[in-house]
């Protein structure tokens, strides 16, 4: 997916959300599929060499250099709790906007863009109200599997002042 796309895309989700849908991409992170809204979403790059930073949680990946600009990147299965896993192939750094701040996070593979009806997205369980649903913006069933469509502003806000202060040390 190239940027070309992604913006293509972007202009396409205003023209969804008047007409009672969003567009999301979904990407995958062990065995489950997530979805985030595609107005986060800069760019999606391969994943290249990542700047190790100390005293940062296991989870911040470290820093890339991206056409001049310091991007800090975090470990989404590492903020989620998930096992490590080797990086491969379809491994990806989705560039996101998020609070005003560009952060990248690395997914295992990025599957596609789905335009999903507004009716479509459910509310979270109540029964995990306790496991993170405060990250969760409602879950999407599709033909095969549920994709759960979070809600990254929230994941990635508890960050922001470690990032920033990272990157300041970088710069």
């Amino acid at each position: 997916m190239s940027t070309a796309t992604l913006e293509t895309s972007t202009t396409e989700s205003a023209l969804a959300e008047a007409t009672g849908s969003m567009q999301l991409v979904s990407f995958h992170l062990a065995e489950e599929t997530y979805g985030i809204e595609i107005t986060k979403i800069r760019e999606i790059i391969l994943i290249g060499e990542i700047t190790r930073i100390p005293q940062t949680p296991h989870y911040v990946k470290g820093l890339i250099n991206l056409r001049s600009t310091v991007i800090p990147v975090i470990d989404l299965r590492g903020r989620f709790d998930l096992p490590d896993a080797e990086l491969t192939d379809d491994s990806r750094i989705m560039v996101l906007n998020v609070a005003g701040k560009t952060v990248g996070i690395v997914v295992d593979g990025v599957s596609e863009v789905l335009r999903i009806a507004n009716e479509h997205i459910a509310p979270p369980p109540a029964t995990v109200a306790g496991l993170g649903n405060q990250y969760l913006d409602g879950l999407v069933k599709l033909e095969d599997q549920l994709l759960i469509l979070l809600n990254i502003d929230k994941i990635l806000a508890e960050e922001s002042e470690t990032l920033a202060t990272a990157v300041a040390a970088a710069g």
